[in-house]
């Protein structure tokens, strides 16, 4: 029986918890209730590195660069990774083991460009199976490093998994397509989280630059077993000789991913006699997968152990050289 300071407490403390917000209350436990699992507050997920350096492999160059440098690096890659939130490190051949090792224990991430070298005999190809075998092991033992390749570099990637040559002639030079996409594609971490609309426009706006002739057809890379359980497939198209090609892939379980076409050139390339993507559907792919790749090298931890030798192997202590009077490419940077 309530006691007559009772009711007049009961009073107050209903009071009290209208002040607090009784209302805030109820909404949390209603919802507790509705829930199998308990209320919890959200959690704001910091990343691991926001300071991310990402190595760009040099290329011998074609005959047209000699007078200029022995290796190269398009300037449209370097300002592609740096629009992501990265810096970039041009990473040398011909370096030592011990070196390269080095290098790989001070970076985030590397991509490899594209190009026209032999992918089994060229240095590039020898020192991009140095960083490869790396990334495999540090992976394996919970190192997270993540490896990009673009056409010539995707085709790389291809060569160093099957431990041999797949490609097949399947030219698509100078011209843009939209992709086909495969039904991993919506799963898969490099579209997962594009706008429904930008992966609605990637399939059916022209929106991807291809500059090649050579590819991997669909059948010989579900042909290969080492391929095909390495890499899923995301997207393919079909070669000017009707050919169906791989366009996309992306490693199964490591953080590998590889475009037949060319992400970089709908922002930084701009010769009119090229098919290069400007809209703004296109530019927006091009910003998503730079975000994204910069976003995989922030989970890598590797870095410096000195300011002052990370600030000497950057970018920015070369200088590009205007070659678009020689070439389709405006800016190179020559090592």
């Amino acid at each position: 029986m309530l006691t007559q300071s009772q009711p007049l407490r009961w009073l107050v403390d209903w009071s009290l918890w209208v002040r607090m917000g009784f209302s805030a209350f109820v909404w949390v436990c209603v919802g507790a209730l509705c829930s199998a699992a308990p209320f919890k507050l959200p959690q704001r997920i910091e990343p691991e590195n926001d300071r991310p350096i990402i190595g760009i492999l040099t290329q011998e160059v074609d005959d047209y660069m000699k007078p200029f440098g022995k290796t190269y690096i398009p300037s449209s890659y370097v300002k592609y990774i740096e629009s992501g939130g990265a810096r970039v490190l041009p990473i040398r051949l011909n370096q030592s083991y011990a070196e390269h090792e080095k290098i790989f224990r001070s970076i985030n991430g590397l991509l490899l460009i594209g190009g026209s070298v032999n992918l089994e005999t060229s240095d590039f190809a020898h020192t991009a199976g140095i960083y490869f075998r790396l990334a495999l092991k540090g992976n394996d033992e919970g190192d997270y490093f993540p490896i990009w390749g673009t056409c010539l570099g995707f085709q790389l990637l291809t060569v160093l998994v099957a431990g041999e040559n797949l490609l097949t002639k399947t030219t698509a030079e100078n011209v843009t397509y939209p992709l086909n996409f495969t039904s991993e594609a919506s799963s898969s971490r490099i579209f997962t989280n594009f706008p429904s609309d930008v992966r609605k426009a990637l399939s059916l706006e022209p929106l991807t630059a291809n500059f090649h002739h050579y590819g991997v057809t669909k059948k010989a890379f579900m042909g290969n077993e080492k391929l095909s359980g390495f890499f899923s497939v995301l997207s393919t198209n079909i070669a000017e000789n009707g050919l169906e090609f791989v366009s996309t892939m992306e490693g199964r379980k490591y953080p590998f991913y590889g475009v037949q076409w060319h992400p970089e050139v709908n922002r930084f390339q701009w010769d009119s006699h090229h098919n290069f993507p400007h809209s703004f559907n296109a530019v927006r792919v091009s910003s998503l997968l730079a975000e994204f790749f910069v976003n995989e090298g922030r989970r890598s931890s590797h870095h410096f152990s000195d300011a002052a030798e990370e600030s000497s192997a950057l970018i920015y202590n070369y200088n590009p050289v205007y070659v678009a009077n020689i070439s389709a490419y405006e800016q190179l940077y020559f090592f």
